[in-house]
């Protein structure tokens, strides 16, 4: 039997994409879903009831009987509602009808959704508009169509709108850019992306036995074992046959589904992997990385497995990001974050390159917002995971000709000549030729900027809108004044240098982990938001809304809808982590640690009894006994403190984080005191041993 994989042959076979529609379209229909792509062209119902029809026999023939309107809402994972394409007939028969109107448009209902007060709860109504640009695909049975979603009113309640109107606003500022070079042909510029995804793999029955793992994601109990990752035998080394074997099913499924699924490997911390796609347009790339969740989860339990995407499924080993690499590139494939051959391209890749700077310095709360949450809080500025700072890393060369445009030198010998830019004594720039730098927030890597402070189960979008619009604000101004300018390369010239000057706060290529980086960091004046709580009421900062609203990404009311669904969501789930905490304490963990000090008091009374020694038994049934007395106090503690909640929402995200979360880490380490104590035999689920090295 032949079971060699034909990759070529399976990729995309899913996918409802551009090859299979000019196979099933007539040419002037094909013609027209071109043009409604490239130019944002209004597409026709009767050329929509063709593309469904076509669409409707090709997922049959793959085996489907339903379609889904696929959105993504504020939840930061994906939604789905699953119609038949079955129709009565008046013979009591039914047939596969799909329509035009079917296709383009839905009505889920959206009243469990969070909305942020976009909406009111009894007012349900939800519509999903198909995103053309998005291919449509075949999974589970099912039709899944890439939508937006949207209230009744038009306020976008996704992250797809958002993210598609910051795609065409960074496209067109840039585009001004590219003109004033001379480049008339370029019709778009395209935000492109690849993420990088980190995840953790468990045993599934053990996971069953872990009520913190099923309710929250993340172990809220857990002694350390004798071994962790310090020997760092696990980093990129030798897959289990078990994992691969997943690994192996997760390629052909997602490539199936047209996924550029490219690199495969452990990471550091035991039990934790990696995959990486290709790079690809942004939003091709969003989706693409909630399918990669989704379907790392279901392919997972097909092995037995368990896939964690929380950010620190467990204390005291790294926890899990997603790598944000990020760059614009011409419709043609050219890359402007590239340095280029010729004076005139290096001095475009300069200015590309002085709006990210600028736009990173002036709206890193902004930056830092889109990163916050629960599961991060335990991630960021830890040995693992880049600083709460935001900054630059450029590399030693880059850096060095930032610094002779700023300093008016030649970064190669600055006795020769004044480095200027747009003229021919501008010399050629090399591609990236330094180290990576991992503890960089930010770090350019040859021709983009690889975004590393994301978590690992959120949603790209939000990052990829701040990006996309700071980057557009910042291109436009650099348009503005070059527009106006008489002298284009003196103008350049002076933008350039300028900017570079005013901003050169925000680079920095040394070790973020440093103390010393934050003390620098400080007299810098870079902020420092060490949890969501501090950083949140930034992104709703006037500077922040001006530049959301002045560039059409969100209404003033869609931006503060979002800022009061990540304080409700961060709420939320620490009070479902301390309420969880109460209940192992109570149901599992001190009735296993009294169960094992009654059993130890009956040995030492046996003992006692036949004159036998038994100090070794005491002395841990007095350490137990002091640790299940403080642990049940901690617990208490806990429950009051639950009990008195502010009902001010802006002091409600403060006192969770520094009231319940303060309680929550004082209860587990003396739950964990406990475990060290405990004999294995009655502690009431799998430990860290258990569930690390299975």
């Amino acid at each position: 039997m032949n079971n060699i994989m034909n990759v070529p042959e399976i990729f995309g076979s899913d996918v409802f994409n551009e090859a299979v529609m000019k196979e099933r379209l007539r040419p002037e229909i094909f013609n027209a879903w071109k043009q409604c792509i490239e130019n944002s062209a209004p597409l026709e119902l009767w050329v929509a009831n063709e593309i469904a029809v076509a669409m409707k026999d090709w997922a049959i023939e793959k085996g489907a009987t339903h379609y889904t309107h696929w959105f993504q809402p504020m939840t930061g994972i994906t939604a789905e509602k699953h119609d038949s394409f079955i129709e009565p007939t008046s013979d009591g028969r039914v047939i596969m009808e799909f329509s035009g109107k079917s296709l383009v448009r839905g009505e889920p209902d959206a009243s469990s959704f969070p909305s942020g007060g976009l909406r009111a709860t009894f007012e349900a109504r939800g519509y999903t508009a198909w995103d053309p640009t998005a291919f449509a695909f075949v999974k589970d049975g099912s039709l899944y169509i890439p939508t937006c979603f949207f209230s009744f009113t038009g306020a976008a309640l996704d992250k797809k709108t958002p993210l598609l109107r910051s795609i065409d606003e960074v496209s067109r500022e840039a585009l001004r850019i590219l003109r004033l070079f001379g480049d008339h042909e370029t019709k778009r510029v395209v935000t492109c992306v690849g993420a990088e995804q980190e995840y953790f793999l468990l045993p599934k029955d053990m996971y069953a036995k872990r009520e913190d793992l099923r309710l929250t994601g993340r172990t809220l109990f857990g002694a350390l074992p004798p071994k962790g990752q310090e020997l760092d035998d696990h980093y990129f080394g030798t897959i289990r046959t078990r994992v691969s074997n997943f690994m192996k099913d997760l390629d052909e499924q997602l490539w199936r589904l047209g996924i550029l699924s490219k690199t495969k490997h452990n990471e550091t911390a035991p039990c934790q992997h990696e995959i990486a796609p290709i790079y690809t347009d942004a939003n091709s790339a969003c989706d693409a990385n909630q399918i990669i969740m989704m379907v790392m989860k279901k392919c997972a339990a097909k092995h037995n497995l368990v896939c964690l995407l929380h950010e620190k499924p467990f204390a005291g080993v790294n926890g899990s990001g997603k790598h944000n690499n990020w760059s614009l590139a011409t419709d043609s494939g050219d890359n402007l974050f590239s340095p280029g051959k010729t004076p005139r391209q290096n001095a475009r890749f300069l200015v590309f390159l002085a709006a990210f700077i600028k736009g990173v310095d002036e709206y890193q709360d902004f930056l830092r917002c889109t990163v916050a949450s629960a599961g991060n809080d335990h991630r960021l500025g830890s040995h693992e995971a880049p600083p709460a700072i935001i900054s630059i890393f450029l590399g030693d060369e880059l850096n060095a000709v930032v610094n002779s445009i700023i300093n008016g030198t030649n970064y190669t010998d600055p006795e020769k000549s004044v480095m200027r830019i747009g003229v021919d004594v501008l010399p050629a720039i090399p591609k990236d030729t330094t180290d990576r730098n991992r503890t960089s927030p930010l770090a350019f890597t040859g021709n983009k900027f690889e975004f590393r402070m994301l978590g690992s189960s959120q949603s790209i979008a939000g990052p990829n809108i701040a990006l996309n619009t700071i980057m557009a604000e910042m291109l436009g101004e650099f348009a503005d004044e070059l527009e106006q300018a008489e002298d284009f390369d003196a103008a350049l010239q002076k933008i350039v240098c300028r900017t570079f000057s005013q901003h050169q706060r925000i680079i920095f290529n040394g070790n973020g982990y440093s103390v010393k980086w934050t003390e620098e960091a400080a007299r810098r004046g870079l902020s420092n938001y060490s949890s969501t709580a501090k950083c949140l009421p930034t992104y709703v900062s006037q500077k922040n809304i001006d530049l959301v609203t002045k560039h059409g990404i969100y209404t003033e009311d869609e931006f503060r809808a979002r800022y009061e669904i990540h304080q409700d969501a961060y709420r939320k789930i620490i009070n479902i982590e301390a309420k969880t905490c109460v209940d192992m304490t109570l149901h599992q963990i001190l009735p296993a640690a009294m169960r094992y000090s009654r059993d130890l008091t009956k040995g030492i009374l046996s003992k006692k009894e036949l004159g036998l020694s038994y100090d070794a038994e005491m002395q841990i049934a007095q350490q137990l006994s002091r640790a299940t007395d403080t642990l049940y106090q901690c617990c208490e503690r806990l429950q009051r403190d639950l009990v008195h909640i502010p009902e001010d929402k802006e002091s409600l995200v403060i006192y969770y984080r520094e009231q319940i979360v303060a309680d929550m880490d004082l209860l587990r380490a003396q739950a964990d005191i406990l475990e060290s104590l405990t004999d294995k035999s009655y502690w009431p689920y799998p430990t860290y041993s258990d569930l690390l090295f299975y």
